[in-house]
């Protein structure tokens, strides 16, 4: 497996608001779609003992190892540009 490196996230919170589309998250939807635990500035309440699907290391090397880390990167910033929109 490759080594995985860090996505250059933008901290915009966007995956933050739209967790109602991850069945893995809906116990942290504050109800209207938003994690309970989105923060000021965009920051995680909870960043170091978030839930695994909440971190795109375990997601790649669970999920995505099949591809390089460049392209899970790559599908990320679509994902990402999509929430943005």
């Amino acid at each position: 497996m490759e080594k995985y490196y860090p996505y250059e996230c933008k901290q915009c919170g966007n995956c933050c608001r739209h967790i109602d589309l991850v069945k893995e998250l809906k116990n942290f939807d504050r109800g209207d779609g938003v994690c309970k635990n989105l923060g000021e500035n965009n920051l995680c309440k909870i960043y170091k003992s978030r839930p695994p699907v909440c971190n795109g290391k375990f997601v790649y090397e669970n999920f995505y190892s099949d591809m390089t880390v460049e392209d899970f990167h790559k599908m990320a910033k679509k994902i990402c540009e999509e929430l943005r929109t």
